[in-house]
């Protein structure tokens, strides 16, 4: 391979095989890698394909196989704080065969990067449990397609197994999970081999119809949060129901005269009957409904760590147990005048409950996004069936889950596309915005792509699936965002850092205050007026102890991020921009400079002839002709714009027959050369006719400058040595270009053009858009790009690159930012942090605000979750009680912790308000018509 135009014909020929999963064409490295699947394809295959081509191919012997690596994703149930996250992805990594685990506390997700032949994903489910948290899994490796089926009839194991056999032998399948107790069949598969309804129709012929299968009831994806949420409701509900009595008993009722002396009737010896009813009401509230708090404790203090919970426990057990002392001391004694706190524990833990309610409650707000992109997919789908000559023979309705590779599906107007695919009859406009952003319908005639989840306005279309399961673009994005809310920002690790140390460093603030208190009213180092007349020293410092203990709040601090980073994400994707984590989130805010490609990137991308200058006797269909034959070969954007141009001047337009190429050779940033009827032809810049030491007459010269100072691109053709005419291609600016580059000047960000394309069209292009000409990189291949991103960050900038081609995306890797058009290349979009759906440069500024606005957002969750903790431990430690008298009950501490969390997640939450900045919103965006 020459350059960057040889990936195209490769990664189109490997594609064009059956199994194949993936290509990705390395053209600095000339290496290929592909993923197939090894039942369909084998490498002899692979690599007798590319030579077919007109490459050649050898397979590099590694332990790439060796090593390969798997991508599990689990739900984890029960973490409370970053201590639980930190524990689990500790566990995981000591596990042999494990290369990465990320564990997300806000997601309640795992993903674990693994080697299948050292463990297996059932034992990292194991650690997990054995960790103390429940483990469920979501899937297990990337972009595998899986239908869940329900099958009645089955009576017996046996059934299971005959329907197990009948699917194994079935040619695409990866992977069969029976549950026998739910009647369901989990199935993987290679979608270009098989499908649902061919597992359908396998399952329902087997013993003459005994078995009905159907898709297995749909399960939301915040099935998992709505049961959490319950579940913390019914607690706190049942919590209340004893909480309220204890309240009123010790609080409210000893102020009624009646009541008062009810409650004050000694039983036995000193024990009155209000504190044996507060013994019997808060019990339950201790250990049953506190139940979960000390099984997390338990956990976590076996694997040597402590989290919430362990605070929690201490802090309620502190008060209950203490309170049972007082109550068996007023049963045994006659004089004994105690006090107990009853009411501590069980309104501590009511209080508790209800932050944990509204937490999870908000927390499920973070994550709509991925909610409202995965309800975009519509329920059901009309499938029609053809006949040969391609008319419609009968429609049915069927579930939009059973769509298979190159079915035939009609959209109706104002009907979701079901799928993708391309239109293969009918016209109509499609609204895109629920997944590119682009607000205007865009026109669809046959041939052109559509986007599942899409809406149909006002034509019938017939479209043909080509991306149906995990592979469609609407599946992708949702992976996308997921991935992103998944990965951890820098600034995280502050927490993270911080939370190991935080629950043991307050178990000892907690137990030195007690002591300090104590043994201050032991040596009467205060006045006796300070001790409330209901207690004793020893219970007042008990009472501070607690406050301590249960006000520290290492929730607040965990949650600080990464809520902040889903919700952020979320936004993002919602405006049409994907950012890929919290990496790049971090990165984007402190950016400084952009550096822009100018095809496709400033410029539209689809450049049109607009003229050219014979400079030999010969008809301009001969000319085009010999020149679209060699260009043919090429995927440069500008040798599409001679082979379009070329189409106009030949009789069939649809399949022209070009004479044949021989010895096609591409010059990487210079051009080509052929063999095109026993003549040399060779096509490209300046530089390359230098090089070629092909004189350039005058003539030639005066057009090249011409187009140059009118931002155009001008191609030498050489015949035989000689330069035989001049084309120029121009490459429409993009709306609002120029508008972008004056708003980030007002952002204090220097923009750079960095182009392969000649000096003249770089600089007028630069010009038009308000880039100075110091600011112009031009004649620059793949590598100078990147070697140019690393020059500006060694010069203390913050880089990011802008593009959109494979020739990009080292730029893209190199640069602290990538950032790939939507419309762009593969590899490009796989190469950047953010990707632009919409192609519009005007997200290039949305990406960055809105990371701006994200941190800024992460900055005042920090200040205030530690403010909150350095305030607050102070003031439950009494700093203020011996100057106001002020004293905060064990109760109000535990209410306070609560709504710290609470508070973090809802000022998150306040970033789904975000608006891109108003300068956009006056941009005039006028329309480029290509022709």
């Amino acid at each position: 391979m020459t350059d960057s135009t040889c990936a195209g014909p490769v990664k189109k020929a490997i594609k064009r095989l059956p199994g194949i999963h993936e290509a990705v064409v390395d053209v600095l490295n000339n290496r290929t890698q592909v993923q197939y699947n090894p039942t369909l394809v084998n490498e002899e295959k692979i690599c007798e394909t590319i030579e077919n081509v007109g490459f050649q191919a050898t397979l590099i012997k590694d332990d790439t196989n060796e090593r390969s690596t798997q991508v599990c994703k689990i739900r984890i149930n029960g973490m409370t704080c970053t201590s639980c996250s930190s524990t689990i992805e500790s566990a995981l990594q000591a596990i042999s065969g494990v290369q990465k685990a990320q564990v997300a506390l806000a997601t309640e997700k795992a993903e674990v990067h693994y080697n299948p032949k050292f463990v297996s994903y059932s034992q990292l489910l194991q650690v997990i449990d054995s960790t103390g948290f429940e483990a469920t899994l979501i899937s297990n490796g990337d972009n595998i397609n899986k239908i869940e089926l329900k099958v009645d009839g089955v009576d017996t194991n046996h059934s299971m197994t005959m329907i197990e056999k009948s699917l194994q032998v079935l040619p695409g399948v990866q992977e069969i999970v029976i549950y026998p107790e739910l009647n369901k069949v989990s199935i993987s598969y290679e979608p270009d081999m098989a499908g649902p309804r061919t597992f359908i129709s396998v399952i329902q012929s087997i013993e003459s119809g005994h078995f009905k299968a159907t898709i297995y009831p749909r399960e939301g994806r915040e099935t998992g949060r709505q049961q959490e949420i319950k579940q913390y409701y019914r607690f706190f509900s049942w919590s209340l129901v004893f909480t309220i009595p204890v309240f009123l008993t010790s609080m409210v009722f000893m102020y009624i005269p009646g009541i008062k002396t009810v409650l004050d009737a000694k039983l036995v010896n000193m024990m009155t009957v209000g504190m044996l009813l507060r013994w019997e009401l808060s019990t339950p509230v201790q250990f049953i409904i506190g139940r979960r708090f000390y099984i997390g404790a338990y956990k976590a203090l076996r694997h040597g760590s402590a989290n919430m919970d362990v605070l929690i426990a201490l802090g309620t057990n502190s008060a209950y147990f203490y309170s049972v002392y007082s109550v068996l001391r007023a049963t045994s004694s006659r004089d004994f005048n105690g006090t107990d706190f009853f009411e501590t524990s069980s309104m501590l833990i009511t209080f508790i409950l209800l932050g944990k309610y509204l937490e999870v409650l908000a927390k499920g707000k973070t994550s709509e996004a991925i909610a409202k992109l995965m309800d975009l997919a519509p329920e059901t789908a009309v499938l029609l069936t053809l006949d040969d000559e391609g008319k419609v023979i009968s429609e049915q309705e069927i579930d939009s889950r059973l769509i298979q590779k190159n079915d035939v599906i009609k959209t109706i107007p104002g009907a979701k596309v079901a799928s993708d695919g391309y239109v293969l009859w009918g016209e109509s406009h499609v609204n895109e915005s629920m997944i590119t952003g682009e607000a205007r319908p865009v026109a669809k005639r046959k041939g052109d792509t559509v986007i599942g989840g899409t809406v149909n306005q006002n034509g019938v279309l017939h479209i043909k699936a080509t991306r149906v399961g995990s592979d469609s673009a609407l599946s992708q994005i949702v992976q996308l965002v997921e991935s992103a809310q998944m990965a951890k920002a820098p600034v995280q690790k502050f927490a993270d850092h911080i939370s190991k140390y935080f629950v043991p460093l307050v178990i000892l603030l907690s137990f030195s205050t007690w002591l300090a208190w104590f043994l201050a009213g032991r040596f009467h180092s205060y006045p006796k007026s300070w001790i409330p007349s209901s207690m004793s020293s020893f219970e007042l410092a008990l009472q501070f102890g607690i406050s301590v203990m249960v006000i520290a709040c290492p929730c607040a601090l965990g949650l600080a991020t990464p809520t902040a980073v889903m919700v952020g994400t979320g936004v993002g994707a919602s405006q049409g921009v994907l950012i890929k984590g919290g990496q790049a989130l971090e990165s984007a805010h402190k950016v400084n400079c952009i550096m822009f490609d100018k095809t496709g990137t400033l410029t539209v991308g689809k450049p049109v002839v607009v003229n050219t200058r014979l400079l030999k006797n010969m008809e301009l269909r001969e000319f085009y002709l010999l020149v679209a034959a060699t260009e043919v070969n090429s995927e440069h954007p500008l040798a599409k714009a001679i082979v379009e141009y070329a189409k106009k001047l030949v009789e069939d337009k649809e399949n022209p027959a070009w004479p044949e190429a021989r010895d096609f050779i591409s010059i990487t940033g210079n051009g080509v050369k052929a063999i095109v009827h026993n003549k040399e032809i060779i096509v490209g810049n300046k530089s390359l006719m230098l090089d070629q030491k092909i004189a350039i007459p005058i003539g030639a010269e005066d057009m090249l400058a011409q187009a140059e100072g009118m931002a155009q691109t001008g191609i030498l053709v050489s015949i035989d040595r000689e330069v035989a005419g001049v084309v120029a291609i121009s490459d429409p600016l993009k709306p609002g270009a120029k508008e972008v580059i004056s708003i980030l000047k007002s952002m204090k960000i220097k923009s750079i053009v960095v182009t392969g394309d000649n000096w003249g069209t770089a600089n007028s292009i630069a010009k038009e858009v308000g880039i100075g000409i110091e600011n112009v990189i031009a004649q620059a291949k793949p590598e100078d790009k990147a070697k140019k991103v690393k020059e500006f960050q060694a010069s203390g900038y913050i880089v990011t690159m802008v593009g959109d081609g494979i020739n990009d995306s080292p730029a893209l890797v190199a640069a602290d930012v990538g950032m790939a058009i939507g419309a762009g290349t593969d590899i490009a979009i796989e190469a950047a942090d953010i990707v632009l759906m919409k192609s519009n440069l005007e997200d290039v500024i949305t990406a960055i605000d809105l990371s701006r606005k994200t941190f800024t957002r992460i900055r005042l969750n920090y200040i205030w979750a530690l403010g909150y903790n350095l305030l607050g431990i102070p003031i439950a430690a009494g700093a203020l009680f011996p100057f106001t008298g002020f004293r905060l009950p064990p109760w109000i501490a535990g209410a306070a912790m609560a709504a710290s969390s609470v508070s973090v997640v809802c000022s998150s939450l306040l970033l789904k308000y975000y608006k891109r900045p108003q300068k956009l919103n006056h941009l005039e965006l006028h329309g480029v018509q290509i022709e």
